[in-house]
């Protein structure tokens, strides 16, 4: 896999020296530059994932640099540096679109806590999200998968609403790709070349949620040591995704309705009002009318959210898109884990259609990944899957009784019959036990659909002549 790309400007040697060291020992490569005109003539070449950028440089200074990378890549994570405290031009840098500033001299453990969700940051915007309809279609970045008629609506709505500005509710459980859903909404309106930041909600303490979106004045509570610009703020123009909002608490909830209505809000411990223009796409994996009943959801506010409604549904109500996704993700893994699987078995399709898929297409790509790295062939079968290995929750409790993982339960039926037949020393056994099988099977087939030899013939997966060639042979039809 790849390593990120990281590209630290300051014209001090010795911090160029150290956070090289550091962060190469982190498995990050590393570019450094000691001017920001030396940076603004190589990033185009470079390309990195995360740029940290100090401040106060002799020449172009970090803010005016910061501008001009802008305006080359306006989607790279840049990290502004400073040594010289909480000053205005780092809170300027983080509204003109950085992702955040540290101070000089800053602890290691958290820079590199920073520098991931900076990259991750990066990743969400410029990562691309397509639609792959038919199995096998090439495809760049990742892909929300399914020719179902329930992702056919999705792919349309998406179109619909990308370019407008109105407010737009995912909902489904969770695993089912809201998350992608929101981010082919944003690459596809007028704000992709602005900001996208999704906060996830339900990870977030509460007592830290409403600091998170809309920032906070120093000394605004206990650990405020510095003014902080909230992520609403930074989507100033761009696209917020609230991913979870049904775990947020009523007041935060209250402050995202006045955002919604008035497009402002006042940071923690500030009585200053800030106007916003962020686009609000939100998910929940909750029932929020029932959350209503209960009190715990603003009922104004979900009227608000869901200008646009997008139901993402579970894996096993749309089953027919298993095969795109299994073969979607097989070449994925083949990619990262350099492995050459080239397919699944039908009956492995089958049985993973049978399957409850409770973790929905996350569980799924877990499955394929777990079994493509304990598989040495290059076809996966069914016993390489992690959830059919044991006795999982997930599996239905009908599912010995079909076509496959059935032999069990078949052979331990048949083992006194087949025990009395061998024992008696009948000759020609094998013929005649084939023969009353298939009888028996036939008959069975012909109970279940009324006699119909069509019918019939579908459920034992032959023709319906060789049906009626097997009919005569034992005498079943003249």
């Amino acid at each position: 896999m790849k390593k990120p790309e990281l590209f630290i400007v300051d014209d001090s040697e010795a911090i160029l020296a150290m956070m090289k060291g550091f962060l190469e020992d982190e498995g990050y490569k590393v570019t450094t530059a000691a001017s920001a005109e030396d940076a603004s003539r190589t990033i185009e070449k470079k390309k990195p994932d995360l740029m940290l950028l100090d401040i106060r440089m002799p020449g172009m200074n970090g803010l005016d640099a910061l501008a001009e990378i802008k305006k080359i890549d306006p989607k790279l994570s840049v990290i502004m540096m400073t040594a010289y405290g909480t000053t205005q031009t780092a809170i300027e840098a983080m509204k003109r679109g950085a992702y955040e500033y540290i101070t000089k001299p800053f602890k290691n453990e958290g820079l590199k806590v920073l520098i991931k969700k900076a990259i991750e940051a990066g990743r969400l915007m410029k990562e691309s999200v397509s639609y792959q309809v038919k199995k096998g279609e090439p495809t760049e970045g990742v892909c929300i998968i399914g020719n179902s008629p329930k992702m056919q609506e999705i792919y349309k709505t998406i179109g619909k609403v990308a370019e407008s500005s109105a407010t737009v509710l995912i909902r489904g459980e969770s695993g089912t790709g809201k998350e992608l859903v929101a981010r082919a909404i944003y690459q596809n309106s007028l704000r992709k070349d602005k900001p996208f930041l999704a906060v996830n909600c339900a990870a977030i303490p509460e007592s830290l949620l409403e600091s998170e979106l809309f920032g906070h004045e120093k000394g605004a509570f206990t650990g405020a040591i510095n003014k902080r610009i909230g992520k609403f703020q930074q989507c100033d123009t761009g696209t917020i995704f609230l991913d979870e909002i049904g775990d947020m608490s009523l007041s935060t909830q209250t402050k995202i309705l006045r955002v919604l209505q008035e497009h402002t809000f006042e940071p923690v411990g500030s009585e200053k009002t800030v106007k916003v223009d962020a686009r609000v796409i939100a998910s929940t994996n909750k029932d929020l009318w029932k959350a209503i009943e209960k009190g715990e959801f603003r009922e104004d506010l979900y009227y608000r959210l869901k200008v646009v409604t997008i139901y993402m549904p579970p894996l096993r109500h749309k089953l027919e898109d298993i095969p795109f996704l299994v073969d979607y993700f097989i070449q994925k893994f083949n990619k990262e884990l350099n492995k050459n699987v080239k397919k699944v078995f039908p009956e492995v399709i089958a049985q993973l259609k049978r399957y409850k898929w409770p973790g929905n297409i996350r569980e799924l790509e877990n499955a394929i990944q777990t079994t493509m790295i304990m598989s040495k062939g290059d076809v996966l079968l069914s016993d390489n899957f992690p959830m059919f290995a044991s006795k999982a929750p997930g599996l239905k409790p009908e599912a010995p009784k079909q076509v496959n993982g059935y032999e069990k339960t078949f052979q331990d039926m048949l083992t006194p019959i087949l025990k009395g037949s061998v024992s008696a020393g009948r000759s020609g056994l094998y013929k005649s036990i084939l023969g009353d099988f298939e009888k028996a099977l036939i008959q069975e087939a012909l109970n279940e659909v009324s006699g119909s030899q069509t019918k019939a013939a579908k459920i034992l997966g032959i023709s319906r002549n060789t049906l009626r060639a097997r009919m005569k042979e034992y005498a079943m039809i003249k």
